[in-house]
């Protein structure tokens, strides 16, 4: 299994031999650099997108048509792009697992907002923002999403035991550094950590170091963009 950081909050993920984009967001992404957004998405079969945010999703429906991967989120979100822009997206809701391949796709919740807020008329509320328990090849990988630390970080935790977190951290529009370690000291028993949404922009944080030194039994790996984490 693989998990590369296309910077900020977008990851290509090579699991079960599917291979997930996450919230794809490429050509306005400054840590992303242009001469490899093929090579990113290249093969792709599935995107899943987290909510509405022109940071997360406002590349899915051009990524889908130039790759024929299926965009899979929130119903509502689905609904949007089925009609206005004639996709065949996979619409579910929190506490729904879909099958993509081989791969368990789990829907939990994270605390933030949600808006179609990149077309210049926004939408509106996009159905509500998520995260995802990804489940195959023997791992559980917890993408939280946009989110601060929340209660439901308990039983999810416990219920999916998830062995990598995926955790958005730069703060300002989520949590932390220091409220991530402590949601993962908490909540979790993560084996490997992988930071995101920091180091984008000058208001986020610009280093994983708190992390790192707050999770010593823990393998927080910060990511270097295009460069694959093997598991």
């Amino acid at each position: 299994m693989q998990i590369t950081w296309l910077g900020h909050a977008s990851f290509r993920i090579e699991i079960e031999n599917e291979i997930l984009l996450i919230d794809p967001w490429l050509r306005a992404n400054p840590s992303f650099p242009d001469a490899q957004r093929n090579a990113a998405i290249n093969g792709a079969t599935y995107i899943l997108i987290t909510h509405g945010h022109g940071d997360h999703a406002s590349e899915a429906v051009e990524i889908s048509r130039e790759t024929g991967a299926r965009i899979v989120c929130i119903h509502e979100l689905s609904d949007y792009w089925n009609e206005t822009e004639g996709m065949n997206s996979i619409g579910f809701g929190k506490g729904g697992t879909v099958a993509l391949g081989a791969v368990n796709v789990t829907m939990v919740n994270a605390v933030h907002s949600s808006s179609v807020d990149y077309t210049g008329i926004p939408f509106g509320a996009a159905g509500g923002e998520a995260g995802f328990m990804i489940a195959g090849e023997g791992h559980v990988i917890y993408v939280s999403g946009d989110t601060d630390i929340m209660a439901d970080m308990d039983w999810m935790g416990d219920y999916h035991n998830p062995d990598i977190g995926i955790l958005s951290c730069g703060g300002h529009y989520t949590m932390d550094m220091q409220r991530a370690a402590y949601a993962a000291k908490r909540y979790f028993n993560f084996e490997t950590i992988i930071p995101c949404h920091y180091k984008t922009f000058p208001i986020l944080a610009q280093s994983a170091q708190p992390l790192i030194e707050a999770l010593a039994d823990v393998d927080v790996r910060e990511p270097t963009v295009m460069e694959p984490l093997e598991f």
